[in-house]
């Protein structure tokens, strides 16, 4: 029970603070930045959406007011057999330049993506969604990092804005999401300072359009398959921090819940067919692959099996103090999750409340997987 205690807490703190760690060290000894410049190629904005009548129009008029010259872009939105107001949104667009493409029936994102990227135009594909607003130099934050030619994918960042919450409410939920999210784009830009961060965020990332691979039509983790196989092909994918793209924070546990469970069952399966990401002969990032994605779903177990062989040592001062610092974690995450029902968040309770959350996604995202209940289309 004892090496059980010591090997489970080990690699708990390896996963989220020793790789940290080891990511600042490493970017300080090889820092290898990327040769941006000024460059101007005709591109493509591609966006599958299916009923995003509330932002559609909203994310097309943000889109009018890129810094890019027109002539040089096409903006093309495919629409996954939407069956609200989306296609009437697109049609009025098209009088403005928009592209609009219509399934007749619902394939999901990575079919039409298969079917779209290799008709445009454009030699670099900008990938978005609808959701999320975009500062107006995106484009170019993007671009400029395809000057240098070992650069194959470029991934923005994503700010999680405050929401609007009713006077003398919080959220727990958004505190501590948006506390995951900075470490999350840590290890990104560490990961992309000393070779590629390990995928890119949906939201908004760029790739040389040459370099994309079909995927499989249920695919769940596009934004990191796609950017995988470019470094597979030998190229780099690249954090930008400057290229921003803007979403509201998740207001309650839930909705970040069902986000995550998703990204989760789309980890599992990632893994379970691209075999190469696991082998160190194949995978150069292998390191950064199995500290940053694969190890982080098996915490859970880690967690089980430290709170267990700790009720089996709790005849030592040490093991009981350590026993009662667990509870104490856990009574603090519960008591987020009631704060968080009241609408009074509390700020001690944040951190313990989300950690507890995204490790049980991990959990329902791994049983999801396993009897194929994540399915590729949306609801």
């Amino acid at each position: 029970m004892s090496a059980i205690f010591w090997f489970s807490a080990l690699m708990l703190f390896y996963v989220f603070l020793g790789y940290p760690l080891l990511l600042l060290l490493w970017a300080r000894l090889r820092s290898r930045p990327a040769h941006k410049n000024f460059l101007e190629p005709f591109i493509s904005v591609l966006m599958v959406v299916r009923n995003e009548e509330a932002t559609l129009r909203n994310k097309l008029l943000n889109l009018r007011d890129m810094d890019y010259p027109q002539h040089k872009v096409e903006i093309v939105v495919v629409s996954d057999a939407s069956t609200d107001d989306t296609d009437r949104i697109l049609a009025e667009f098209e009088s403005q330049g928009v592209i609009a493409r219509k399934a007749l029936s619902q394939r999901g994102k990575p079919s039409n993506l298969n079917e779209c990227i290799p008709e445009l135009r454009g030699e670099i594909v900008i990938l978005m969604d609808a959701r999320q607003s975009v500062e107006p130099e995106f484009a170019r934050a993007l671009i400029r990092n395809f000057n240098d030619p070992q650069v194959g994918a470029v991934s923005g960042e994503l700010v999680l804005a405050p929401v609007a919450l009713p006077m003398n409410t919080s959220s727990s939920a958004a505190s501590g999401v948006g506390f995951y999210w900075r470490y999350e784009k840590f290890l990104r830009r560490m990961e992309s300072r000393i070779d590629s961060s390990v995928g890119a965020t949906g939201a908004l990332y760029a790739i040389r359009k040459s370099l994309f691979q079909p995927i499989a039509p249920d695919s769940l983790l596009d934004d990191m398959l796609i950017p995988m196989n470019i470094v597979r092909q030998g190229y780099r994918v690249i954090f930008e921090p400057d290229a921003v793209a803007t979403d509201a924070a998740a207001i309650s546990a839930s909705s970040e819940f069902r986000r995550k469970v998703r990204t989760i069952a789309g980890n599992f399966q990632l893994f379970s067919r691209e075999t190469w990401l696991l082998n160190p002969f194949v995978n150069r990032l292998w390191i950064q692959t199995i500290s940053h994605k694969f190890l982080r779903l098996t915490a859970p177990l880690f967690l089980m099996l430290i709170m267990i062989s700790n009720f089996f040592l709790i005849d030592s001062t040490f093991y009981l103090a350590v026993l009662v610092v667990q509870l104490l974690f856990y009574a603090a995450a519960l008591g987020g999750r009631i704060s968080e029902s009241r609408n009074t968040g509390v700020r001690a309770f944040t951190i313990p409340y989300a950690f507890c959350v995204l490790n049980w996604a991990t959990v329902i995202g791994f049983i999801r997987f396993v009897f194929r209940q994540q399915q590729v289309m949306w609801k």
